[in-house]
């Protein structure tokens, strides 16, 4: 019985000896026969041919031209104060883009010649806004909205209070006229679940020529009609310049 359980174990060991010496020749007989029909070049080949190619249309990024220091506006009652600040503004080369047919008559300056307003500045025209509010005859629905950059320049995007829209104007995308305190009508696109006005805001913006730091009070006069009064921050300067001539 003891000599039987060696030969088992030597039988079992030429038998993975035989296995091994049989892979290895059978895969070397394989890979002669790939290399004689040029395989491995065939593969190289479709993997070249099959590899994604890069998209020949690629977004061109504005060329940065240079960078200017713009001084932020300040009055003339703060001249014996701290010098002024000064942002530094980037200015990209402008791409012109086709525009299917139409066409604009306003023009507006480089945004790199942006001018702010100061603090005190825009908190005047805002208080006069809110004066003026509060003066409003006939019960209409109002509010006053202190312009900034990007209701002046650029995206020329008008956002509304969301609790004045959801309370008085319709729920749908809508035409809500502008009236000037002229009597002028200026026609826009009031979107209604962004809750401001889009297309035709830049034409009123422009042609009022509103900057940075004015103030407008919109009284809702009609159901899709806005009364609309400015008070520009310039105003501010001039009350302080008119304060200085009388002291003096």
């Amino acid at each position: 019985m003891d000599s039987f359980f060696p030969s088992v174990k030597k039988t079992s060991m030429n038998s993975k000896e035989n296995y091994e010496d049989l892979r290895n020749k059978r895969m070397e007989e394989n890979k002669r026969r790939m290399e004689e029909l040029k395989l491995p070049l065939l593969t190289q080949a479709l993997k070249s041919a099959h590899s994604p190619k890069p998209s020949p249309m690629k977004r061109a990024k504005p060329r940065v031209i240079g960078t200017e220091m713009v001084e932020v506006r300040r009055s003339s009652r703060v001249a014996s104060l701290p010098a002024p600040v000064y942002k530094e503004i980037v200015v990209y080369e402008r791409v012109t883009l086709p525009k299917s047919g139409r066409k604009y008559s306003y023009s507006r300056k480089d945004l790199g010649n942006r001018v702010y307003a100061s603090d005190e500045a825009r908190y005047w025209a805002t208080t006069k806004a809110e004066e003026l509010e509060a003066n409003l005859e006939g019960g209409y629905p109002s509010f006053v909205k202190p312009m900034l950059q990007s209701h002046v320049t650029g995206g020329f995007w008008l956002g509304l209070p969301n609790h004045f829209c959801r309370k008085n104007l319709p729920r749908n995308d809508a035409t809500v006229t502008l009236i000037d305190e002229e009597g002028d009508e200026v026609p826009t696109v009031y979107l209604a679940r962004k809750a401001g006005l889009s297309g035709g805001w830049r034409g009123f913006s422009i042609s009022h020529e509103l900057v940075d730091g004015d103030a407008l009070v919109f009284q809702l006069i009609e159901r899709t009609v806005f009364k609309v009064y400015i008070i520009r921050c310039k105003g501010y300067d001039e009350e302080g310049e008119k304060d200085e001539d009388m002291e003096a």
